[in-house]
C-alpha cells in the first residue's frame, strides 16, 4: 500500500484513537500528522507483523505518551499555555524569563546530592529506584532527597 492510500484509508481512525487518548482535537490532529510523518520518514518500514491500523495506532500512542512525559517534565507547559491569556504583555514574558533564570541559578548553587538527584529526576527522567541505585542508597532516600531539593528551590524563590 502506498503512503497516500495508507493516509487516506487510516487518517480518521488514527485521529479518532488519539482523540480518545487526549480529548483535545488540536493535539489529536498534530499527533496524527506526526504519526504519518514518522511512518513516511522511517528508515525501517512496516514489517507486516500486525495490521496497518494497529501499527499506526501504536506509533500514535507512543507519540502521545512522549508528549505527556515532556509536558510533565516541563511543569505541564500545556496547562500553563492554556491558562494564560493569549496576548501576554512584554512585562509578563520578561518576568517568566526572569523566574526561569532564578530557578536555574538556585539549582546551580544547590549543594550535592540535592542538585544531582533533582537533575536526574527532572531532566533525566529516572525513577527513584534508579536514582537510589546510582548513589548506592534506597529508593526512599532518593524520594526524600528529591523532595528536599524541590523545597530548597521553592524557598529560594520566595526569598528572592
Amino acid at each position: 500500500m502506498d503512503f497516500e492510500q495508507l493516509y487516506n484509508t487510516y487518517f480518521m481512525q488514527v485521529y479518532s484513537y488519539v482523540m480518545t487518548l487526549s480529548g483535545n482535537s488540536g493535539e489529536a490532529e498534530e499527533i496524527t500528522q506526526k504519526t504519518f510523518f514518522k511512518v513516511f520518514s522511517a528508515k525501517k518500514g512496516y514489517r507486516g507483523e500486525s495490521s496497518h491500523l494497529t501499527y499506526l495506532c501504536s506509533i500514535a500512542k507512543n507519540l502521545f505518551y512522549d508528549r505527556q512525559r515532556a509536558a510533565k517534565k516541563l511543569g505541564s507547559l500545556e496547562e500553563t499555555e492554556n491558562s494564560s491569556p493569549a496576548g501576554r504583555t512584554v512585562e509578563e514574558k520578561v518576568e517568566d524569563a526572569f523566574d526561569t533564570f532564578r530557578i536555574h541559578k538556585l539549582l546551580h548553587e544547590m549543594e550535592e546530592p540535592y542538585k544531582e538527584v533533582f537533575q536526574l529526576r527532572v531532566f533525566g527522567e529516572l525513577s527513584f529506584a534508579d536514582i537510589g541505585r546510582l548513589f548506592g542508597k534506597s529508593e526512599n532516600w532518593a524520594r526524600v532527597t528529591f523532595h528536599r531539593a524541590k523545597n530548597k528551590i521553592k524557598e529560594g524563590m520566595e526569598l528572592q
